[in-house]
């Protein structure tokens, strides 16, 4: 049933909005790339699944990651972004790009309480209810109202000290966690001048399994004359690619560059949010291989809640560049049905900052369309009448 927001704006069910009478809740992922470990099972279990071809072994020589993007042959690709320099003064291609704000100054505090951070992040899987307030901890420490040592509060902050000072129980974790081995993982927080426990300060990695966001307003499937982009039942959008006829409309219509042409067929493709595996009540092939829970499937509703307890979760411990992206019902494409908790600007990771569906302006071209046309009408009979 076509409504008024169709097209454009908030739209709370497109499934319904497609004509489905009695759909099931809305499908989608939640992709929290601070869980990230770059280890691309995702891109393997869809290839695997979906019998996508192999894009090239190729090595790009610009970063560890040699997918490159998404295309026709890469339903998931996993991007690797290596920050060298302090957010605020990347690199090009990002060099006078707004990025996020610098946390140098928490990252000091925290230092000065004698809290590991590192420690600390590691507990924060995505299972784990509610968020550890080492921030505001770290406030206290630094304004003088407890030692440097330890928080005082026996460790039901959840700073990870006893509070016992340097020789309580948080100096047998600083012990441990120097005992421990280093395996070359930058760590997420921003790039500071305060060293890390590793003696680094100017490089990060941050990392993404970027993936199709099957659109509220999907801009490819109104522009597709043949009908082989659908909406399902799930609320995802689908290409049937024995009805595609590769004309290439959904390619230039997507707000997001997803969609592409495959050079053998020249047909388009894309990721299905494994439709197959959904109506037999699977999860996702990339979503069941990830190792981390960095992708997480479910019921869309609930994942946005999800999401933002998962936000304030790491606000509360000082990585406070973390935003969710693609979650706003409110957006230019009334939300995505794949979204995303970033650690810095969406331009790091090449995603537009304010994507916006591009068949907005369809209904006002057609009433212009229709005015000019109208008027040639009226022009052509008021030459005709002159005439006589």
């Amino acid at each position: 049933m076509v409504s008024a927001n169709s097209l454009y704006g908030p739209l709370h069910d497109p499934a319904r909005d497609a004509g489905y009478v009695d759909p099931p809740p809305r499908k989608g992922f939640f992709t929290d790339t601070s869980v990230c470990i770059g280890c691309k099972a995702c891109e393997v279990a869809c290839k695997e699944w979906n019998m996508v071809p192999e894009d090239g072994i190729d090595l790009l020589g610009t970063s560890y990651d040699n997918t490159g993007g998404l295309g026709a042959d890469s339903w998931r690709a996993v991007h690797f972004i290596e920050q060298s320099r302090p957010v605020g003064q990347q690199s090009s291609p990002f060099a006078g790009a707004a990025t996020g704000a610098s946390s140098e100054a928490l990252q000091q505090d925290v230092i000065a309480a004698g809290i590991d951070v590192f420690d600390e992040a590691s507990r924060l899987g995505t299972a784990v209810p509610g968020g550890q307030p080492l921030a505001e901890v770290a406030g206290r420490v630094a304004a003088g109202a407890a030692p440097a040592g330890g928080c005082g509060a026996g460790g039901s902050c959840g700073c990870g000290s006893s509070g016992g000072g340097a020789g309580g129980g948080g100096g047998a974790k600083s012990s441990a966690s120097e005992d421990s081995q280093f395996l070359g993982m930058p760590g997420m927080l921003a790039p500071a001048p305060v060293p890390d426990r590793q003696g680094r300060q100017d490089v990060r990695w941050l990392m993404m399994s970027n993936v199709c966001k099957h659109c509220t307003h999907a801009a490819c499937l109104d522009v597709c004359p043949t009908g082989a982009l659908f909406r399902t039942e799930f609320g995802t959008v689908v290409v049937q690619e024995d009805v595609c006829n590769g004309c290439g409309y959904c390619v230039s219509a997507c707000p997001y560059g997803v969609i592409d042409k495959r050079e053998e067929d020249g047909r388009a493709w894309k990721c299905t949010l494994c439709y197959d595996r959904l109506g037999a009540d699977q999860t996702p092939a990339c979503a069941k291989a990830c190792p981390t829970e960095s992708i997480q499937f479910g019921d869309l509703d609930e994942l946005r809640e999800r999401a933002e307890r998962r936000r304030q979760q790491l606000h509360d411990v000082g990585v406070t560049e973390a935003r969710l992206y693609g979650h706003d019902a409110e957006d230019g494409v009334g939300g995505d049905g794949a979204f995303f908790l970033l650690l810095d600007e969406p331009e790091v990771y090449g995603l537009p900052p304010d994507p916006v569906v591009t068949t907005r302006d369809l209904p006002s071209m057609y009433k212009h369309m229709a005015a000019a046309a109208g008027f040639m009408v009226l022009g052509a009979l008021a030459a005709a009448v002159g005439r006589r």
